[in-house]
């Protein structure tokens, strides 16, 4: 349960990622509530699975997973260029999440 939690967290620290982003300064409304209902969930996400999770393991995949997303997610809508160098990196950064959760006790 605790990997589910995380891996919620995660993504949910893509979207106030992005929410930060488009808030321009907290000057948006919207995307600066979203911003915040998302990191405050996003963080005691984090918090409960580092209950079950080593905190190094659980950290390096919450960011992970976060960065993954939040760089795909810039390159899908535009935000950011995309490259095949840009594209094997993030393939090697999800690979180094999942090798974390394998060699996980």
């Amino acid at each position: 349960m605790a990997w589910i939690v995380l891996i919620v967290s995660g993504v949910l620290e893509a979207v106030w990622a992005t929410a930060l982003g488009k808030s321009e300064g907290f000057t948006k409304l919207w995307p600066s509530i979203v911003f915040g209902v998302s990191l405050v969930a996003s963080m005691g996400g984090l918090a409960l699975a580092m209950r079950s999770i080593p905190i190094g393991t659980a950290y390096a995949v919450w960011v992970g997973i976060g960065a993954a997303l939040t760089v795909g997610w810039s390159m899908i809508s535009g935000d950011a260029s995309v490259s095949w160098v840009k594209l094997a990196l993030i393939v090697g950064l999800v690979g180094c999440v999942v090798g974390l959760k394998l060699v996980d006790h």
